[in-house]
């Protein structure tokens, strides 16, 4: 005689801090999961850069790895306290292609012979601080928080293709697809009801990439 299942248990608010702490570790010490899409750089010819190319654009792709970690960050903080059920699908969507770009500039690093941050831990850390503190404002808000966040990334992307060197074709088409990706993840959020933020909260773009400038040498 078969037994009736076991209906499922819903999650506990200590298995909800365990889970984000086993993604933090993840995220942060562990190699980044594969990718759901192909690195947008992989199939093109990978040029040979001199010394110092190669540690200018290590250091613009480190900067972004870190921008990245705190992107997994602050799309899960988010996620966590979300009230709205579909506004949490996609915030989680929008962490999954953030991890693609953070599994893009792991590999570009790596293939420049390079290491991710060491700050890394406490950019994440910042980072989910950050996004569940304007999560549990509310989920139009923390939508609104979503829009200036990819605005200023963007941006921060827009000025790293200009100092690629000439003919790093890997690097800047990496770049681009990320820069695409963040402006369809600020549109989608403006389009499920996103708030502006108040006053002083929308940071200008280049205050946002001066904290994550420290990483480029660390």
């Amino acid at each position: 005689m078969k037994h009736p299942a076991r209906p499922l248990r819903e999650p506990s608010n200590l298995d909800r801090i365990l889970a984000e702490a086993d993604r933090a570790l993840r995220t942060v010490f562990a190699p980044a999961e594969t990718p759901d899409r192909a690195n947008p750089g992989a199939a093109l010819l990978r040029v040979a850069l001199n010394d110092a190319d190669r540690q200018h654009v290590a250091g613009l792709m480190r900067i972004n790895h870190a921008g990245e970690v705190c992107a997994q960050a602050l799309y899960y903080g988010q996620a966590a306290v979300a009230r709205d059920a579909q506004i949490r699908a996609h915030l989680i969507h929008a962490a999954r292609e953030e991890g693609d770009h953070l599994a893009w500039c792991e590999a570009r690093l790596h293939e420049l012979g390079s290491h991710p941050s060491v700050l890394n831990p406490l950019w994440y850390a910042g980072a989910f601080t950050i996004g569940a503190s304007a999560g549990l404002i509310g989920d139009r808000l923390s939508l609104g928080f979503v829009v200036e966040t990819e605005r200023q990334v963007e941006s921060h992307l827009g000025e790293h293709l200009t100092r690629l060197p000439a003919g790093d074709e890997r690097t800047r088409a990496i770049l681009q697809q990320m820069q695409s990706d963040e402006i369809a993840h600020g549109a989608a959020a403006q389009e499920r009801g996103a708030l502006p933020l108040p006053w002083p909260l929308p940071l200008p773009a280049h205050v946002n990439v001066a904290l994550t400038s420290a990483s480029a040498s660390t």
